[in-house]
């Protein structure tokens, strides 16, 4: 399996009792580790009004961490688009890419509005279940979360009074002209990026279904990230509509596809259950759109209010996350490798203690190395 690159996805975790100047500490330190662990990316998520979550701006955080790690690829995991421009996109990913060329994943995502229909038939699962046994729960609606209150917050902090987002498929496309120099406006004038154009980092396109985001993606030839970790039930249609898309391009001439998933693994099984024991009451903090907890030590979870309709909440999220040894963990993810064809996968860890997380990273990496 070590022909199948495993990258990291990481949304700067504060946990309870600590503070998010630590988190960025142990961020740039698990980075760090993680490239001498062998993964192939270290990405970094965006994220907004969260009391448990510090990864609010990935250009900053990737500016730190590159200066402190020489050969792992960084990258966005994803810039959120909505509240964004693609010139200002580009000047802050050409900034980095200047000083630390060939080493730059630009991640782009939608955000702001509601998610668009997939194009084309679901793909089909019996009884909750790839055919290898890959768990495929029902699909997550996320539409109390952007009718809330908190997102019209967020949306209204984030963007000038009056402004309105761009399409997506037409941001992407400026990005792609100014990166390559080829950008012209209505009018016929010209815009040169300086620096940013000609940067020779990767493009990705993050979706979680079949609708626009993995379209654009395929249309342009580019690279698609898959999120299992963020909405399982819809994976395996992302990663097909991604691949019906495709078309090749001067970047990539087949598709391509990275596959995320939540992991912690310990020394034995009850240890990394015990120290998975805060992801239930973290996500429901999410999906009640209260914003991210900082992360719990399992005996704060436990004691947490817990009642039925909370865990239906969280259900595809908690039993799609892969928990156990390095052994058992590898086995699960193979599993989604071959049930969405990923040619490399993302892993996500959040545990209350950082040491446990950069064990979690180094016991997979060892594990999957040796397969």
């Amino acid at each position: 399996m070590a022909t199948i690159p495993l990258a990291v996805l990481d949304l700067v975790p504060i946990s309870s009792g600590s503070t998010a100047a630590q988190a960025l500490r142990n961020s740039i330190d698990l980075a760090r580790q993680a490239e001498r662990f062998g993964y192939a990316r270290y990405w970094f998520a965006e994220h907004h009004l969260n009391p448990g979550v510090a990864g609010t701006s990935p250009a900053v955080l990737l500016a730190l961490t590159a200066s402190a790690t020489s050969t792992i690829r960084i990258g966005s995991g994803a810039v959120q688009m909505g509240h964004r421009t693609a010139l200002s996109t580009v000047e802050e990913f050409g900034l980095i890419d200047a000083l630390h060329p060939g080493r730059l994943d630009l991640g782009l995502g939608r955000s702001g509005g509601r998610p668009t229909e997939p194009t084309r038939e679901p793909v089909l699962v019996a009884d909750g279940r790839a055919p290898n046994g890959l768990l495929i729960p029902p699909k997550f609606s996320f539409a109390h979360l952007l009718a809330s209150p908190r997102f019209a917050l967020q949306k209204t902090l984030l963007q000038l009074p009056g402004a309105h987002s761009q399409n997506y498929t037409e941001q992407v496309g400026d990005i792609l002209d100014l990166l390559h120099g080829t950008y012209r406006s209505p009018e016929g004038e010209e815009a040169h990026v300086v620096p940013g154009e000609g940067a020779q980092m990767q493009i990705w396109i993050l979706g979680s279904s079949g609708g626009e985001s993995a379209n654009v993606a395929g249309a342009n030839g580019l690279r698609f990230a898959a999120n299992y970790h963020v909405s399982p039930g819809s994976v395996l249609e992302a990663a097909e509509g991604y691949r019906a898309a495709f078309r090749p391009s001067a970047e990539l001439d087949r598709p391509y596809v990275s596959v995320s998933a939540d992991v912690v693994v310990a020394e034995t099984e009850a240890a990394a259950r015990e120290l998975a024991t805060g992801y239930g009451p973290w996500v429901r903090s999410i999906r009640t759109a209260e914003g991210a907890i900082p992360f719990p030590t399992p005996a704060e979870a436990r004691a947490l209010p817990w009642s039925a309709a909370d865990r239906e909440l969280v259900a595809d999220r908690v039993d799609t996350q892969f928990v156990g040894t390095a052994g058992q963990v590898a086995d699960q993810l193979e599993r989604l490798r071959e049930a969405s064809g990923a040619d490399e996968l993302i892993i996500t860890t959040i545990t209350h203690d950082h040491e446990d997380r950069v064990r979690s990273y180094r016991l997979l990496a060892d594990e999957w190395r040796r397969r």
